[in-house]
């Protein structure tokens, strides 16, 4: 009996990871992709998970939804932060602050609903 519970165990964690790279992969490709349109740089080429948490969608299935921040550069000689939210697999929000002279506070929020 103790063997069952490990291996279903090790199972779900072996789900938990490969679904995180999943979601990981959206995120740097989303975050890629609107550094591109942008004209900006997108720094390391990766994201970092900021929180995971449990959220039911649309339909009311539970799934895990994933922040994930990023750096990029305007200049090429700052970093800025920006930011990405998956639901499951399927990115949700991007966030890309770009601060300019003329225009304080202004944002480029993209939500992906």
């Amino acid at each position: 009996m103790t063997e069952l519970i490990l291996l279903a165990v090790f199972l779900v964690l072996g789900w938990l990871w490969w679904d995180s790279m999943q979601a990981r992969e959206a995120a740097v490709a989303a975050a890629r992709a609107a550094c591109h349109a942008e004209g900006l740089q997108f720094l390391d080429d990766t994201v970092g998970i900021a929180s995971l948490k449990p959220v039911r969608n649309a339909d009311g299935r539970l799934l895990l939804q994933r922040a994930y921040d990023f750096e990029f550069s305007d200049n090429g000689d700052n970093r800025i932060r920006g930011s990405v939210v998956t639901l499951g697999r399927r990115v949700i929000l991007l966030n890309v602050m770009v601060p300019r002279p003329a225009e304080t506070g202004v944002s480029n929020v993209i939500s992906l609903h």
